[in-house]
């Protein structure tokens, strides 16, 4: 919190305003229309604050500092415990109706809601019950929106008649190809062969204009990439891609579907013995990558992992220029070569049709064996995150949507299906999305949906990047992979006039978020506002019971089997044992676990408190506890065991890695600071450099069960309490 808060908006004085950043010859016209917009709201914070962003009091170029001054002094009052989180942004009764969710619910709101339906606002609780216990008929509304064309059509929207199939089956008979969906012009979207597909820019190149390709020469490029895959594998073969997220990975991506193979995703800040695993447990034949990767100006090798890591063929594609920088190995290919075996065949490239159910792409989300889960998607899950993004994040035609990511993570694919199934434009950044190349970017692309993860908008906070630039083309924020601090929020969301964040928390077994921001209702910093759309869930206690819905609690969440999208199996793990053993029975049908430990606030508003497993989030990066003790375990030989932990900030934030030591000869003398710097090396070295350690501490002993399974909640709490005890004094 900005330490000139004052007690409440009426106590700002001019000093205050000063002391913030601005001039003194504007302290008192900026005091004057502060008071001008709040003076009439006396004691009610909410409408106070509601006023002075709609008076546009407060301005993008204003210091950070002025804008903690009002918004703090606006909620001093507010009390959390029994109002909840105060909020920031609030929709409003004209625009709601121009947003999807809105224009679907004025137009079908009265025939499936009745006398019951009032207005988009006020009725959305009744329409989300709706789509929960409804979904046939949510589903058929939504598939209308997006570009989904069967070649032949379901016979039905889900088939739960089948207790045995927990998750039920969805979208049963039908055939489609998804890539083909993303590359077809689409009348209802406007969307025709001249309509810029991607816009992007290189880094380094930050005052040329920004590049456009258009769905027709995607489209080509993509049918290219397909011939020539044909050329060297059989259909249904998996094919990795482990580079940064280019139009080139985007084309390769799309091409692999395209021709009936299958997408193995690895992302591209892993070690090589990170993409050995990978590569061995999706079985791939071939691997596409770069020769290097570009940030920040400099060169990072990343062929050089790849040889390391697999023997698999590899495509090696130039980072910059047509040139490859780096000679391939006996048996690889370069980029060029891999086009020219596409010469001689038709331009024109028939899609493999597959069932709805049919494997397009592997991804990996950690488990708590040590060995990452292989998370198979069906052509059913790029229609899900397609539609949550409709939903949520008001992704419309001619949008222009910007998210830094990765294809090896979750969100490179929702990102992309997301932007392609709703007609919008995807932008990329070939960079790094640190520096203020980025944001310049994200200005002269005219982005209007931005989405990040909240370590990306510390940096961007920390060195002011965005100033100097207009951000205000952006009508909607997103954030996910991690905790949010709510100040990094506020300095966010005020760069853009004070747009809505959407906060969205999911998994990449579940295609997507389970818990979202949405634009028809009220929207409080670093909480979600509540279950996604057709998505139900509980929240339960110790004993495995569920609260009641509208009661403030905490505990593990539960989620309603029949969710569309989400995985029925696993590669190489158990699915029902990960996801459904030990869960209670509600309403006749098994809970599927997520493994969440969620808030739910006065208000309404959920706030994630950590995992109930000893999965971890590093930097929204989740991965597991076992895997970072695999590798501390021999940072040192005088080590006999470790257990990392991740702990929240008692403030807010990302959670941050605790490591904890035993060692061989417990009366040995040691240095915590060399250690923690053995374990960095190790770490950076064997598992992900993106990782970091933030505390290490020698103890005699780990607290065990009976049957010595380590206890790392009980670690986890002695460390959070202590922790808080050292930032009393």
């Amino acid at each position: 919190m900005a330490a000139t808060a004052r007690g409440g908006v009426g106590e700002i004085r001019a000093g205050d305003v000063e002391a913030a950043g601005l001039a003194a010859a504007d302290a008192g016209p900026f005091l004057a229309a502060l008071r001008l917009a709040t003076g009439k709201y006396g004691g009610d914070a909410a409408a106070a604050w509601a006023a002075v962003v709609a008076a546009g009091v407060l301005r993008p170029d204003h210091p950070h500092a002025l804008h903690q001054l009002v918004y703090y002094s606006v909620y001093a009052g507010w009390d959390r415990a029994k109002r909840g989180p105060p909020p920031y942004w609030f929709p409003s009764p004209i625009d709601c109706k121009e947003t999807n969710l809105g224009r679907v619910m004025g137009e079908n709101g009265p025939k499936l809601l009745g006398a019951s339906y009032k207005d988009p606002i006020s009725s959305f609780g009744l329409f989300h019950k709706f789509s929960v216990h409804n979904q046939e008929v949510y589903w058929k509304i939504v598939l209308k929106e997006l570009s989904i064309k069967f070649v032949r059509e379901p016979t039905s929207i889900l088939d739960a008649s089948d207790k045995s199939k927990k998750g039920g089956i969805w979208f049963p008979g039908a055939v489609l190809n998804i890539a083909e969906c993303c590359l077809l012009p689409w009348p209802s979207q406007s969307k025709t062969d001249d309509s810029t597909a991607i816009v992007w820019r290189d880094e380094g190149f930050d005052d040329y204009p920004v590049n456009r390709m258009s769905l027709k020469e995607l489209r080509t490029q993509v049918m290219t990439v397909a011939n020539a895959l044909d050329t060297m594998f059989q259909k249904g073969d998996h094919i990795a891609i482990d580079m940064p997220m280019t139009c080139n990975a985007v084309i390769v991506y799309l091409a692999i579907i395209l021709g009936g193979f299958v997408v193995v995703g690895i992302a591209d800040s892993f070690a090589p013995q990170e993409i050995a695993t990978r590569m061995r447990v999706a079985k791939a034949k071939a691997i596409f990558t770069q020769d290097f990767i570009i940030r920040g100006g400099k060169k990072f090798p990343l062929y050089s992992r790849v040889m390391e890591g697999t023997s698999s063929k590899a495509i090696v594609i130039p980072a910059t220029g047509d040139l490859l920088g780096v000679t391939p190995r006996n048996g690889d290919i370069s980029w060029k070569d891999f086009l020219s075996r596409s010469a001689g065949r038709s331009s024109i490239y028939s899609p493999v049709y597959q069932s709805a159910d049919a494997l397009i792409n592997i991804l990996f989300s950690s488990g708590t064996t040590g060995e990452p889960k292989a998370i198979p998607w069906t052509q059913l899950c790029p229609i899900r995150c397609g539609a949550d993004t409709w939903g949520h994040l008001d992704v419309r035609p001619k949008d222009i949507g910007c998210w830094p990511t990765n294809l090896g993570w979750v969100m490179g694919p929702i990102q992309l299906f997301s932007s392609f199934l709703n007609g919008a434009t995807l932008a990329l950044y070939h960079g790094s999305p640190l520096g203020r190349g980025f944001c310049k970017f994200v200005q002269d692309a005219r982005v209007s949906v931005l989405g990040s993860v909240p370590s990306l908008v510390k940096s961007w906070k920390a060195g002011n990047l965005t100033e100097g630039l207009d951000w205000t083309k952006i009508r909607v924020l997103a954030t996910t992979g991690e905790a949010s601090d709510i100040d990094d929020n506020l300095w966010l969301s005020s760069r853009t006039c004070y747009k809505p964040i959407v906060e969205c928390c999911g998994g990449t077994e579940l295609a997507s978020s389970y818990i979202q921001g949405s634009l028809l209702q009220p929207q409080a910093f670093g909480a979600f506002s509540g279950a996604s759309m057709s998505t139900g869930f509980v929240i339960l206690d110790e004993q495995g019971n569920p609260y009641p819905d509208d009661l403030p609690c905490s505990g593990e969440v539960g989620l309603f089997p029949l969710y569309f999208g989400a995985t029925n199996r696993l590669l190489n793990a158990d699915h029902d044992k990960v996801y459904f053993d030990g869960m209670p029975i509600y309403r006749g049908r098994q809970l599927r676990r997520h493994g969440d430990i969620i808030q739910r606030t006065v208000g309404g508003y959920y706030i994630v408190q950590g995992r109930a497993d000893d999965t971890m989030n590093l930097g929204g990066i989740k991965t597991s506890s076992v895997e970072i003790e695999r590798v501390c375990n021999g940072a040192d030989e005088g080590l006999l065991e470790t257990a990392a932990v991740g702990i929240k900030p008692s403030g807010g934030g990302p959670e941050q890695l605790a490591i904890l030591a035993v060692l061989k000869d417990r009366s040995a003398p040691y240095d915590a600071n060399i250690l923690k710097g053995k374990f960095q090396t190790a770490i950076q070295k064997n598992l992900n450099p993106l990782f970091r350690v933030s505390y290490v501490k020698v103890v005699p002993e780990f607290p065990r069960t009976a049957s010595n399974k380590l206890l790392r909640r009980v670690l986890r709490d002695q460390l959070k309490q202590e922790l808080a005890s050292r930032s009393k004094l």
